[in-house]
């Protein structure tokens, strides 16, 4: 155990979770000693920003750290120990054991606790083909990973690269990449990109990379990596072989999950920790965070998993305010994100039409699109919306975004919405902003609603 007349709260894992844990414990319980294990060297990071890091020659990668272990020890009062990797839990003894790197060798020593908050994050899929691990061959999940891949570019000078995995970080990726030069190719299993979105915003998508030269393989499965002449990589896969000094593979991630199940925590359906309201998870004084943990999906009202740092963060805070003897809960998410792909935005929140069908609702897609600025005012663009309505009920379930401007801000509207279970007649019925800069009278949200109430009365 801890020291008697002071509280010791462990944290697994740095970054959005971790620090907001060790920060809000520390916050709430100055005189509890709050020690935080992160196996990295760094503790705290802009992570989404990568990809346009990567794309700016000028800008160094550090640029995107955050908070630094000294100021986090000097001004937070947080002791930071970084370059420590937990190896197991024993929650009968309430110790952590663990290893430290450093020049003169590896060392493992054993941390006990009195609260425990395990945020070991996620990590990038590596698919199982030959060749994944040759070198240019990267993935992009930490920083460390931003470093390697900036360098690379630019001691190889490379021209071209390669993109296995067509989600948000592979287009994010395409257009840093397009930005520094590179010609860039998708290699994509699927028969769209953005996956999970609709088949509109996914072909506004797709027609925006060709747009701007980037080469799309879809519906193609890559079954090898080989080493190539001249320092090059080959592609080899089911429509042929491609060949680029530079291959990143963007497949998804999945939680670190393996630390807390070898230590008898519960381990929910969606493949990651299993928590309740309370950040808590099945043993005692033990509570879970970020990208390792599931989260209550608001509308299905069941546990999902949808790694995001605007949730980590929310997780982070409630566990280490919980964690220091508060009774905090979070009420869970909707789903929300947002990316850019060169010059369109596309934002999703709530379930698309499969997720919808799969959890047991009965709904269909309402389509619309409209210009995004008042009629006259130069500038703007359109902006296409699916909205995914239960029938019968008008509930609205989930919005999909994709246009010129516009699509980031506007699903905020929706996602408030899904929290308060609006239907789209409520929704049209909203007091929304009007400026011909910003928005037309009947703003492209009323619209879409207003076409949803339509395709609802027509039996969707």
């Amino acid at each position: 155990m801890g020291n008697e007349s002071k509280l010791r709260i462990v944290v697994i894992g740095g970054v959005a979770a971790g620090m907001s844990a060790a920060s809000q414990a520390k916050r709430r319980m100055p005189e509890a000693e709050v020690i935080v294990l992160e196996r990295g060297p760094f503790i705290s990071y802009g992570a989404c920003g990568m990809p346009y890091n990567i794309e700016d020659p000028t800008r160094a990668m550090d640029d995107l750290i955050v908070l630094t272990p000294d100021v986090a020890r000097e001004r937070r009062g947080i002791d930071v120990r970084t370059c420590h990797e937990v190896l197991a839990i024993d929650a009968d003894s309430k110790t952590v054991r663990y290893r430290t790197s450093s020049a003169e060798g590896a060392e493992e020593q054993k941390l006990s606790y009195d609260r425990l908050i395990i945020a070991t994050g996620a990590r990038a899929v590596v698919p199982p083909i030959p060749g994944a691990d040759l070198p240019g061959v990267f993935l992009l999940r930490d920083l460390e990973d931003g470093f390697a891949i900036k360098n690379y570019v630019k001691e190889r000078g490379v021209r071209e690269a390669i993109i296995v995995g067509g989600g948000y970080i592979g287009l994010e990726m395409a257009d840093g990449l397009r930005g520094r030069g590179v010609d860039v190719r998708i290699i994509e299993m699927l028969d769209q990109v953005a996956a999970g979105f609709s088949d509109g915003p996914a072909k506004i998508a797709a027609a925006e990379l060709e747009r701007q030269g980037v080469a799309l393989s879809l519906g193609t499965r890559v079954e090898a990596i080989e080493a190539a002449e001249g320092g090059s990589l080959r592609v080899r896969t089911n429509k042929g072989a491609f060949e680029a000094p530079l291959v990143l593979l963007s497949i998804g991630v999945r939680p670190n999950r393996e630390l807390a199940a070898e230590a008898g925590v519960a381990i929910g359906p969606t493949g990651a920790i299993a928590v309740d309201a309370t950040q808590r998870t099945n043993l005692e004084d033990v509570f879970a965070a970020g990208d390792c943990a599931e989260a209550l999906h608001r509308v299905t009202g069941g546990p999902t998993y949808i790694p995001l740092g605007t949730t980590a963060n929310k997780q982070g805070k409630i566990a280490g305010a919980n964690a220091a003897g508060a009774q905090e809960r979070f009420e869970g998410i909707v789903g929300t994100a947002a990316f850019k792909v060169f010059q369109i935005e596309l934002a999703r929140t709530g379930l698309g039409l499969k997720e919808a069908t799969r959890a047991g609702f009965s709904a269909f897609e309402s389509v619309s699109e409209h210009s995004t600025r008042g009629h006259g005012y130069p500038g703007g663009g359109r902006l296409h919306t699916t909205l995914i309505v239960e029938h019968g009920t008008g509930k609205l379930l989930g919005a999909q975004l994709a246009g010129d401007e516009g699509a980031a801000a506007r699903v905020n509207v929706y996602a408030a919405a899904l929290a308060s279970s609006a239907t789209v007649y409520e929704l049209a019925n909203y007091d929304l902003a009007y400026a011909p800069p910003f928005a037309p009278v009947y703003d492209p949200i009323l619209i879409a609603a207003t076409v949803a109430q339509k395709d609802l009365a027509r039996g969707g």
